[in-house]
């Protein structure tokens, strides 16, 4: 640490992030203005006492996903906030945080530059004109306050040696990057600091320096006009004013309308003021597309308040029990209090409590490569997953016991498909990529993992060549296999025969293929073709009952529990509902594409049928309502542990708890497995061990399956 004193200005170099994390966040400081420009923290922790500070900058921190919960708990008067190409994604957890900090008006997590006629180019406070690098630029943004303007100055070797500040900017590069790379090599796996990037300079600006407000209209009129561009960052050159050093968050739908919307006392967002109009549009947007609480509660209501009524209510009128869940609560309806209370638990978790299984005290990716898996059906605390080794494990997930555990004996590979039989329910079918199908009876099957090899009894059927999926019918008498092919083999599951193969059924090859809950002979196909058909088997599948199609191939197909609809999931967050009585469309889901072709998306029904889960490879679950189609939360899957990047591989709905769900997390770090995350909504995630968190982030892959 290095430490200069000149003209009144304090600066201190932080080249060892370990330090500032274990000791100055934990003490706090007494500057009134921080800058963390490029610093290498993963989530953000800073709970010591920085009551005097009213401007932080964490800018370029390229490393920076997410925050810690309480961080801004200790920052009452911060008034400037700067987060510029950052990676930060996620709006409601990011919302959460802001809303802690009383006193914050300007908020940034990219710059508008102006664009005139010509081209590009930055109007500064003092009229000149700047087109250079990207802290010159930034700088010049002037609600952050540093003593200078162009740090490409400060590291030329040929400038001026003179001013104490000059060298210290002159430190070697490869001596920093010595020292933080030996930093790195001792540190451990729960430090929260990422060393990935080449570069790291820490300084600390303390007070002493004045800014004016941004020049971004001429005048008033020319503000009003403007009125409603800025939903997203621009980059083409033509408009008058262009985003830049944009955060991820800031390509996030309707990322504007929902910062206002969320955080009233904000006056300045991106250096654009937040005028009444913006405001009123903000508050319409926000109502049109996102759901502030679930099932369209308005206001947040003590777990308390919601007792007590029930048990007044209870008290005079005897409920009645029914089958039929309706899709929003009612006072006659026995789910009212239960929705009623996963509201009120819901709006004070933000951070859900997220929990990768294990077992017997040993990770679960230490021992197996979990592919697929699937909850039990009647069971709440069984579940069976699959492996890229073709074993199949069934597991106690809520003692984190194995109960059986199926080795693969040489004879399956990756296990795509699994399917529990209902009306049986300790049966099970498990299909591998290698066309081997099996029945299963888990309690014929030892619990523990041992070398030995034999029959446990199980049944094999005849082979379905590249398979992708297996479902069975709602009787437990007939399962579909579906696979790289454009056919479906039925089989009869008390005979053990391959009944009949129908061929052809589209035009690629069918990534999916799903039975109704109810009708027995009911069942629909998706496929890379960008069609999804359903079928009647009492009619001879020749021609579907009816097609609907997507823009692009389709990933996954599922009806409701109550078969009223059916969820089809295409390529890049093409998400659709449609009757399933004739194929009508009935809703379409307002997520953004990413305009990758490998953005392989999948959903699900959560809740019933009131809520749907949708993971995509490339970005994080997301939760919207399936009658309006509105966005309830997005669940960012990061932390401390892993520091690696991964994948939405696949997804359930918790068919027992309302708001729990898990994810098939999947890693493309060399060497590394996957997990099983079990999220729960309705629990902070301050109930989480330390070791509970972890770092997950998107990236793409290449395969397909259920």
């Amino acid at each position: 640490m290095l430490i200069l004193a000149g003209d009144g200005v304090f600066w201190l170099i932080l080249l060892f992030c370990q330090v500032f994390s274990r000791d100055i966040s934990q003490r706090g400081l007494t500057c009134q203005v921080l800058t963390l420009r490029c610093s290498c923290f993963r989530k953000l922790n800073l709970t010591g006492k920085f009551m005097h500070m009213h401007t932080l900058n964490l800018d370029f921190s390229t490393s920076l996903t997410s925050f810690q919960e309480e961080c801004f708990n200790c920052m009452p008067n911060l008034m400037r906030l700067s987060m510029c190409d950052t990676r930060i994604t996620n709006l409601w957890t990011t919302v959460a945080a802001l809303s802690k900090i009383p006193s914050l008006v300007e908020l940034r997590f990219q710059y508008w530059q102006y664009c005139n006629d010509a081209g590009t180019s930055f109007t500064s406070c003092s009229g000149k004109s700047d087109d250079t690098a990207d802290f010159s630029l930034l700088d010049r943004i002037p609600f952050i306050v540093e003593p200078f303007t162009n740090t490409t100055e400060l590291t030329d070797p040929n400038f001026s040696a003179e001013d104490p500040l000059r060298n210290f900017y002159s430190l070697d590069e490869e001596v920093i990057n010595h020292d933080v790379q030996s930093m790195a090599e001792d540190s451990s796996d729960d430090s929260e600091v990422d060393f990935a990037s080449r570069h790291h300079r820490y300084w600390l600006s303390f007070p002493g320096w004045s800014s004016e407000a941004p020049l971004l209209y001429e005048n008033e009129d020319e503000a009003d006009s403007s009125q409603g561009t800025f939903v997203e960052p621009i980059t083409d050159v033509s408009m008058k004013y262009m985003s830049r050093h944009a955060s991820p968050i800031c390509y996030e739908k309707h990322y504007r309308e929902f910062m206002i919307a969320s955080l009233p006392n904000l006056k300045n967002l991106d250096n654009m003021p937040i005028r009444k109009i913006d405001k009123e549009r903000a508050t319409g947007i926000f109502s049109q597309y996102f759901e502030y609480l679930p099932y369209k509660w308005k206001h947040k209501e003590s777990v308390v308040s919601i007792l007590q009524k029930r048990e007044i209510k209870s008290g005079q009128n005897k409920v009645h029990s029914s089958k039929n869940r309706t899709s929003y609560p009612s006072r006659q309806s026995q789910y009212f209090y239960t929705r009623s209370l996963s509201a009120a638990k819901l709006g004070s978790s933000t951070w859900p409590f997220l929990h990768p299984l294990s077992l017997l005290g040993c990770e679960l990716d230490k021992g197996f490569h979990p592919r697929q898996f699937e909850y039990h059906p009647s069971d709440s605390s069984l579940m069976v997953f699959g492996t890229l080794d073709g074993e199949v494990v069934v597991i106690n997930h809520e003692n984190e016991h194995i109960v059986s555990y199926i080795p693969s004996l040489g004879a399956m590979n990756s296990v795509l498909g699994l399917c529990w039989l209902k009306k049986y329910p300790s049966k099970l079918i498990a299909g591998s990529d290698n066309g081997s199908l099996k029945l299963y009876d888990i309690h014929h099957i030892p619990r523990k993992v041992t070398g030995r090899h034999g029959n446990f009894g199980w049944v094999t059927f005849d082979e379905f060549d590249q398979l992708t999926s297996v479902h069975v019918n709602s009787t437990d008498e007939l399962f579909l296999a579906s696979g790289y092919s454009r056919n479906v083999a039925l089989y009869d599951i008390n005979s053990g025969k391959r009944l009949q193969v129908f061929t052809d059924m589209h035009r690629g090859h069918i990534n999916v293929v799903k039975f109704a809950n109810h009708s027995p002979s009911i069942f629909a196909t998706s496929s890379f073709d960008h069609d999804v058909k359903m079928w009647d088997l009492r009619q001879k599948p020749i021609h579907p009952c009816f097609t609907v199609s997507s823009s692009r191939g389709n990933v996954m197909v599922c009806f409701s529990p109550d078969d009223q609809y059916i969820l089809a999931s295409a390529v890049d967050n093409e998400v659709r509902q449609y009757l399933a009585v004739d194929g009508r469309l009935h809703l379409v889901f307002d997520i953004a594409p990413t305009e990758s072709s490998q953005n392989y998306t999948r959903s699900y029904y959560m809740n019933g049928r009131d809520y749907i889960i949708s993971g995509s490879c490339d970005e994080h679950v997301r939760i919207c309502c399936a009658q309006t189609g509105r966005r309830l939360r997005d669940i960012s899957l990061e932390g401390r542990n892993l520091g690696s990047s991964v994948f939405v591989q696949s997804l359930r709905g918790d068919p027992f708890r309302d708001f729990n769900l898990s994810v098939l997390a999947a890693y493309m770090r060399p060497g590394s497995k996957s997990k099983i995350v079990k999220i729960n909504l309705l629990a902070s995630s301050g109930h989480a061990n330390k070791d509970d968190s972890y770092d997950l982030h998107p990236c793409p892959f290449h395969s397909m399956g259920a």
